[in-house]
């Protein structure tokens, strides 16, 4: 797999800021790590492996970045201070992650344009690229959110304001109005978002995630999993292998195998009136 590091100073958060890229073309893909993660934290959690047919047959090229949760999600100063510092992340993504991703995915696949990016994390990575996704549907065209968390409830408890706001997707989605551009965008686009039942899963965020898009006739696939499926790696993985083709390529995935070898899931699509592809049925896996 070819691989790819460089850093440089970001003027957003004021600080060096590294990147590892994996692939060689394809389809950009930002991988944000999960809380308090660094850039390696997608090689290092062994992540490669699960994308590596897609990255080494050349249809998507992963770039992976550093988060600054120490400062902002996991911090405990002034919250007025932890989103403003949060928000400069956010601006370093789009405003210097983005374009240095659309100029290498150009370069490397002899591409003119501005490509979409998918955003794509697990946990509170998934809970900032769901975030990134929904804010800059200009910028971002696919979503992988695997056990996310989809308010700001979870790192500024007890405390809103209009950047806070912004950064809420719960909150900004159930204000948008009907006839918003953005939901054009959505609906064009590609978003799965997945979540277990298990230990450590707040499946209720997801579930009020989904009942907003419903209601606001924002197409996403919210995709259900097992009450044994817990917020863990092995889970990431097979959620991984399970949506990706239809992230990259539009394909409808097959059911997975009744011993996965990764444990045992009763898993389903949710029944929600969201639209877009959804299996007719799957069967619980006992």
């Amino acid at each position: 797999m070819q691989t790819y590091y460089t850093k440089w100073y970001s003027p957003s958060v004021g600080r060096e800021m590294e990147i590892k890229v994996y692939g060689h073309a394809g389809r950009p893909v930002l991988f944000i790590p999960c809380q308090d993660g660094r850039f390696f934290d997608f090689e290092n959690y062994h992540m490669t492996d699960a994308w590596a047919p897609w990255i080494e047959s050349g249809q998507c090229m992963v770039f992976s970045i550093d988060t600054l949760d120490k400062e902002t999600y996991s911090a405990t100063y002034d919250p007025h201070d932890r989103i403003r510092r949060h928000e400069a992340w956010m601006n370093y993504i789009v405003r210097e992650v983005a374009p240095f991703i659309q100029s290498m995915t150009n370069d490397r696949n002899g591409w003119d344009g501005t490509p979409g990016i998918i955003a794509f994390g697990c946990s509170l990575g998934a809970t900032h690229a769901a975030n990134l996704y929904f804010r800059f549907p200009e910028t971002f065209d696919g979503l992988l959110a695997l056990s996310g968390i989809y308010t700001s409830e979870y790192g500024f408890p007890g405390y809103m304001d209009e950047l806070v706001y912004a950064n809420s997707p719960v909150d900004y989605l159930a204000g948008i109005s009907p006839d918003h551009p953005f939901i054009r965008l959505y609906n064009d686009h590609k978003a799965v978002v997945v979540v277990g039942q298990g230990a450590w899963e707040v499946p209720e965020s997801t579930f009020r995630l989904r009942d907003i898009c419903a209601q606001k006739d924002i197409h996403v696939w919210f995709d259900i999993w097992g009450y044994d499926v817990k917020h863990d790696w092995d889970w990431w993985y097979q959620q991984v292998a399970y949506h990706v083709p239809h992230i990259l390529r539009g394909e409808a995935p097959e059911a997975l195998p009744l011993d996965s070898g990764r444990g045992t899931s009763s898993r389903f699509i949710c029944p929600a009136p969201t639209k877009g592809l959804r299996p007719s049925r799957h069967p619980f896996r006992d």
